[in-house]
């Protein structure tokens, strides 16, 4: 079995793998990480780890790993499966390696635009030779609504909704703003890939995926867990190597 562990600012996602199979998926603290990574050891016959963290990988944690298994600390120089042409390969988020990972996984020689709606949205596209080519980042749902209130005087602090057409109260028209915004912002991205690209597959993933999958009017694949997939993948893929 494989654990494949997520770590974020404030959260980590830990999830037991049975070759391509999700069996077991737990959302922590961060500082629960070590006390949780040992209760799936003592509940899991677990043979290999991966873990991509936005953050130095607790000590702790890495320790107890070296003693257990063969484990994976994801960076610009692991083994990927695809051939990656970003200009500043140094610079590209663990998280974003995974998703094209995942999108090679799920669509092997095939044009796939993956969509990240988390903290920031982000946009990369990788083509049907495995060529990866970069993207975008714009910021997220709660950030951009947290620019709103904390960069103005008098603009209150919303969590996301939706509403009607027209936004008649100030929180009605910031609803509006921001998700019309994102939307239009999405659909404007998929329509550039598309124009350039035949046979496109979309891939939404990401926190705020339930959120927005529904009133996008494009063709999506939607998978909030498409990023631990794309670890999963890129450990297997390093173990066969």
């Amino acid at each position: 079995m494989n654990l494949v562990i997520d770590i974020g600012n404030t959260r980590a996602k830990l999830a037991v793998f049975e070759k391509d199979t999700l069996i077991k998926l737990k959302i922590i603290k961060t500082d629960k990480l070590y006390k949780k990574v040992k209760q799936f050891f003592e509940n899991y016959k677990i043979n290999n780890t991966i873990i991509s963290s936005v953050t130095k990988t607790p000590s702790k944690t890495l320790n107890f790993l070296t003693k257990k298994c063969f484990y994976i600390d994801l960076s610009c120089e692991t083994k990927i499966p695809f051939h990656n042409l970003y200009q500043t390969p140094t610079t590209l988020g663990v998280d974003r390696i995974a998703l094209i990972s995942g999108a090679i996984h799920l669509k092997n020689h095939q044009n796939t635009l993956v969509i990240d709606a988390g903290t920031c949205i982000t946009y990369d596209f990788v083509n049907s030779q495995n060529e990866y080519f970069g993207g975008a980042i714009a910021p997220g749902i709660e950030m951009r609504y947290k620019a709103l209130n904390q960069f103005t005087a008098n603009l209150p602090l919303l969590k996301a909704q939706t509403i009607p057409l027209n936004g008649n109260t100030t929180k009605n028209a910031i609803h509006k703003g921001v998700i019309n915004g994102i939307l239009l912002e999405i659909e404007g991205i998929i329509q550039q890939y598309k124009t350039k690209n035949k046979d496109l597959t979309i891939v939404l993933t990401g926190g705020d995926t339930n959120f927005l999958v529904e009133m996008l009017k494009s063709s999506i694949f939607a998978n909030s867990n498409f990023l631990l997939e794309g670890l999963n993948y890129i450990l297997n893929y390093n173990l066969q190597k």
